[in-house]
């Protein structure tokens, strides 16, 4: 406690006591048990509102760290065959762009000699960077 909380529980227990001065024996007394009986659990280990919901589901706390929660591990795993599925499928892509180019030259009708021809594979390698 503070000083200023002492000095507002002495100003509480002020009017506390102002107020049971009219009251009969039997009844002050137990208020005074009752007080006695308020302050031995405020003395003992106090609470906060975090512990109170501790292990009570939908907090991230608890008695497991955040890493080691289901939940986590399964996002990370769905992320994870994401990128893995992507990068398959642009492998993919890759792999049919190449078959479709290499199907049109070879079908196209172009004679052997031009496939031959030195300037011909010069200019296809210059052609497929654009």
């Amino acid at each position: 406690m503070t000083a200023n909380d002492k000095e507002i529980a002495g100003k509480i227990t002020a009017y506390l006591d102002a107020g049971t001065k009219e009251l009969k024996s039997g009844t002050a007394y137990r208020l005074q048990q009752a007080r006695a009986a308020a302050l031995a659990r405020l003395q003992g280990p106090m609470r906060s509102p975090e512990a109170a919901l501790a292990g009570a589901g939908g907090t991230l706390g608890g008695t497991r760290p955040f890493y080691a929660q289901v939940r986590f591990w399964i996002g990370v795993a769905l992320i994870a065959a994401a990128g893995f599925g992507w990068q398959q499928w642009q492998a993919y892509q890759a792999i049919n762009e190449a078959e479709e180019i290499d199907a049109m030259l070879l079908s196209s009708e172009l004679p052997i000699d031009a496939y031959l021809d030195r300037g011909f594979q010069a200019w296809l390698k210059t052609a497929g960077q654009y």
